[in-house]
């Protein structure tokens, strides 16, 4: 209920992350769609995911490579393609779908590498920025030896809200990185996976760096 939740302690979910390699584009679909109706659930009652339910949600995987799932006509992905229809709003389900050639989540060796090295270079506690999220994998994957206040940016808006259940001691927008302005010098570390594109996106706080692709832009600001 309402008090319990003013009670319950926020908490940041923490895993050594293996990503969705290995599983079947079925499997990920299905904990997809596990994870996004929790979120639902989670948010209709108005309450802060636990630890059990961060577990579920942080399977999500993004739409990278389910294209099919998208497509009316395959027969093989019909019960999928409705049920979509039907758990997504039509803006949530608008950018599912553009989405399937370039949400692919970091790998994990790439994550443990990069605090490897902020290791290696001194840093222990601090404020960390990751400009583009998705759901977080960055975040769980914080070694227990850094102490860090975390902040995000997410302009995908189901990633958005299931990074905020995972990471509820973090702060976290919802938005285009372009839409984001912060005091030079406010962060130690800038951490992620940038998206890769050619295309170019205003930013009115920045615009000298507005003519660049989209990965140029965001390694700029």
């Amino acid at each position: 209920d309402a008090l319990s939740q003013l009670l319950q302690e926020k908490i940041n979910y923490h895993h050594e992350i293996g990503g969705a390699r290995g599983k079947g584009p079925k499997t990920k679909y299905q904990e997809n769609v596990a994870a996004i109706k929790l979120l639902k659930d989670i948010e209709k009652e108005n309450w802060r995911a636990t630890a059990a339910e961060q577990a579920i949600l942080a399977r999500y995987n993004g739409w990278g490579g389910l294209a099919q799932a998208f497509d009316a006509g395959n027969k093989n992905w019909q019960k999928e393609y409705v049920e979509l229809k039907e758990l997504l709003s039509e803006d949530e389900y608008r950018a599912a779908r553009a989405s399937t050639t370039s949400s692919f989540y970091t790998p994990p060796e790439v994550v443990s590498g990069i605090y490897q090295v902020l290791e290696q270079c001194g840093f222990q506690k601090g404020y960390i920025l990751e400009p583009s999220m998705g759901i977080g994998n960055f975040f769980a994957a914080l070694p227990e030896s850094m102490q860090a206040k975390l902040f995000g940016v997410e302009v995908d808006s189901l990633s958005g809200r299931i990074a905020k259940q995972l990471y509820q001691k973090a702060d976290i927008q919802i938005k285009g990185f372009e839409q984001t302005h912060f005091d030079n010098a406010s962060f130690d570390v800038v951490i992620g996976n940038v998206p890769f594109g050619s295309f170019k996106v205003y930013d009115k706080f920045s615009p000298e760096y507005s003519n660049y692709n989209i990965h140029d832009y965001f390694l700029l600001k």
